[in-house]
């Protein structure tokens, strides 16, 4: 309660600065391709990575070019745009801009102006269309779709914004997105639902070498996670019929190899993100379990029509 008036102010310098950009006193820069903008309002983890290589799928497959920008939160400052590839090292771009790079097959950009980092890709890629990973509060940089993924286990918490609650925007920034995805949960009335799905653990030393949860149930696992809500990846495997031991470290954490020892034998799991910053010194019985967002029909199409409404004006 006693940090409610200072969220209060948080939430009018939003709200004074999105007005600017609205009217015009701040300049936002129009690219000449259409871009997409996925994003949520609350801190944490709420699944917006795997919605971004999913965008960045369906526009594939309708025919588009596309390229991804992010931050690049994770890295190290660049002094202009990075082209991120699968390969990449994550202490330089970040995590997520590598794990993005390989999973879409789409051309990767980050740093913070992403408009450059657009501009980047248009030249060096040739994409026509842009997706903005984690760009719904990054006005400079004008948007002809937006989409807003919420958690629908937390939802908004208790609704107020920073430092009082874990919103960046209030609730009602959502009238003005363009969709709605409801990540778990239940989806409301105007939300897509999306599920993540991850069913096999990969081996780190050897991507080659598979394995399906089932195969680690009944025997003693660790886990580990370095993302924005841990307990959602322990309970994944739970309900999977692992018995695991998880450890949670902050988002983006920099893992080194002291955080992966435990007792010999007992094979660890870790999230994909988390895996991308840990292959140069993973052992022999450490794995990674990736996920997938899964959408309904519905979804891709009102993504296209949307879209392409927005081209014809």
């Amino acid at each position: 309660m006693l940090l409610r008036p200072v969220a209060g102010l948080f939430s009018g310098v939003v709200f004074l600065r999105r007005k600017a950009y609205a009217l015009g006193l701040k300049r936002a820069e129009r690219l000449p391709v259409p871009v997409v903008v996925v994003g949520n309002l609350s801190v944490g983890g709420t699944g917006k990575t795997p919605l971004t290589i999913a965008v960045a799928e369906i526009l594939a497959r309708a025919g588009f070019h596309p390229g991804i920008v992010s931050r690049g939160y994770g890295g190290r400052p660049q002094p202009a745009p990075v082209s991120v590839g699968a390969d990449s090292d994550p202490g330089e771009v970040g995590d997520e801009p590598v794990l993005m790079a390989r999973r879409s097959a789409c051309p990767v950009a980050v740093y913070p102006v992403r408009s450059a980092a657009a501009r980047h890709l248009l030249d060096t890629a040739g994409c026509d269309i842009i997706v903005a990973d984690d760009g719904l509060q990054h006005y400079a940089l004008a948007r002809d779709l937006e989409i807003a993924v919420i958690d629908g286990t937390r939802r908004f918490g208790n609704g107020a914004c920073l430092p009082a609650g874990p919103l960046r925007e209030p609730p009602s920034r959502l009238a003005s997105v363009d969709l709605v995805v409801c990540q778990g949960g239940v989806a409301q009335a105007g939300e897509f639902p999306m599920r993540l799905e991850g069913g096999e653990a990969v081996k780190l030393l050897d991507p080659g070498e598979r394995r399906p949860l089932a195969a680690f149930a009944g025997t003693a696992c660790r886990a580990l996670a370095g993302i924005g809500n841990p307990e959602r990846f322990f309970a994944h495997l739970r309900a999977a019929g692992l018995e695991v031991v998880g450890r949670s470290f902050p988002d983006h954490h920099r893992f080194v190899p002291g955080d992966l020892e435990g007792p010999e034998g007992v094979p660890l799991l870790m999230t994909e993100k988390d895996a991308v910053k840990c292959r140069t010194f993973a052992g022999s019985d450490h794995w990674y379990v990736p996920v997938t967002a899964h959408l309904p029909d519905g979804f891709e199409q009102q993504l296209l029509n949307r879209l392409k409404a927005k081209r014809d004006g």
